[in-house]
């Protein structure tokens, strides 16, 4: 078992108006190994009041389920006999109405690129894997947000290369 904090830091600026609900909902977040970054409510949630150089919280959320998955994902695709050179991901979360006054993140859908050394899996044994990074990621335990992947789609290579 461990132990993990995350420290939360904000103060009412002078001018702001809270009753009013006419404040900055900026703040910081700092990790326990020194990291500390930038956070506020969604601009989507709150308006002007946000700062949108902030990561807000389903930000962090989608992020967190993300980086989760790609850790399971490379320790699973290590265990196989893969080596993974490099991993990308653009995760997308949804928010939606659940309830009369109430929204979860209803949904992440993750859309890893995955470069390999050697011999890659083929399209079932990369479901696999996705499939046991999944039931490893201690995130993904810790929701009841669906999270699914996707096969990244092929690109055409631009003319001339």
């Amino acid at each position: 078992m461990s132990t993990h904090t995350a420290d939360i830091d904000w103060t009412l600026k002078s001018g702001e108006d809270f009753p009013k609900g006419r404040y900055s909902r900026g703040h910081t977040v700092s990790f326990d190994g020194g990291a500390v970054m930038l956070a506020s409510a969604s601009p989507h949630v709150v308006g002007k009041w946000a700062v949108e150089a902030g990561i807000d919280p389903e930000e962090m959320l989608v992020a967190a389920l993300s980086n989760c998955h790609m850790m399971s994902f490379l320790h699973v695709a290590r265990l196989a006999g893969f080596t993974v050179t490099a991993y990308r991901d653009h995760a997308e979360g949804v928010l939606e109405v659940i309830a009369p006054g109430r929204h979860a993140i209803t949904k992440v859908m993750l859309a890893p690129k995955i470069e390999w050394s050697g011999a890659a899996p083929d399209d079932a044994a990369l479901d696999q894997l996705h499939h046991q990074a999944h039931e490893v990621c201690f995130i993904a335990n810790s929701v009841k947000t669906e999270v699914t992947w996707r096969k990244p789609v092929a690109q055409p290579c631009p003319e001339g290369d």
